[in-house]
């Protein structure tokens, strides 16, 4: 693991106290262009999230129907019932974006194995580069609005469920999050750069209570418009 990685987990409260935690739950505010160009507008708007922080494993509610939550793990993504029957499932839920490119609609299952694997991945970083099978390597350093940031190259195995499996994560000098950049392979790979701020600190974790994704340019800047995706985070709470 390289040295970017572990002070990015000791800024953000540490793998010791990360390890004592199973699980984190927040309230999200969900907005942007994607929804509506997915065909789910407004599903996602005010929901609750749940994910496991040493497995992958993330449920959303209510989904669509206020008796009704999701359930994802990379190999298997259902909607459910408050009392665990099964609505729908979908095994190998992956395979089903094939072809898809970044104005493809997307069900339901789709839906919801995005959004468990994105939040997954927000709610866990950095502490998931301690995983095993994730490769990390600092690259060379950024500019933007008068910073330099650090950064650092993720490769996830194959077992991740994500966005892709190489990424960028960018740092300030005291090694906390500022911007993570990543293909959406489930659309087609699109470019895109994700923003993070406003971090608050929550059973003495920091958490980024505010996103927000742009497209990516050739030049690995930001795209000024549209605003992909924003989510903004609340009620934070580790058990």
């Amino acid at each position: 693991m390289s040295e970017l990685a572990t002070l990015a987990m000791d800024a953000h409260g540490g793998l010791d106290r990360w390890r004592e935690l199973k699980t984190v739950s927040a309230r999200l505010f969900q907005d942007g262009v994607l929804w509506k160009l997915k065909g789910q507008d407004g599903v996602l708007r005010d929901v609750h999230v749940t994910v496991d922080l040493h497995e992958e494993w993330a449920s959303h509610r209510p989904f669509g129907h206020p008796d009704r939550h999701t359930s994802f793990r990379p190999e298997r993504v259902a909607i459910e019932t408050s009392n665990g029957d099964v609505v729908e499932e979908r095994l190998n839920p992956r395979e089903s974006f094939k072809g898809h490119v970044l104005d493809t609609p997307w069900d339901s299952l789709q839906l919801a194995y995005f959004a468990g694997y994105a939040m997954w991945t927000y709610l866990n970083t950095p502490f998931l580069f301690a995983l095993p099978g994730v490769e990390t390597e600092e690259i060379g350093p950024w500019q933007e609005n008068g910073e330099t940031w650090r950064r650092l190259k993720v490769t996830f195995p194959a077992g991740i469920a994500t966005h892709s499996a190489g990424q960028t994560f960018y740092f300030d000098q005291s090694g906390l999050l500022k911007r993570q950049d990543y293909g959406v392979d489930v659309s087609g790979g699109t470019a895109a750069a994700h923003y993070v701020s406003e971090l608050e600190e929550f059973s003495g974790i920091l958490v980024p209570t505010k996103h927000t994704i742009f497209g990516r340019q050739p030049d690995g800047k930001a795209a000024p418009a549209p605003l992909v995706v924003s989510i903004d985070v609340r009620d934070v709470k580790f058990s």
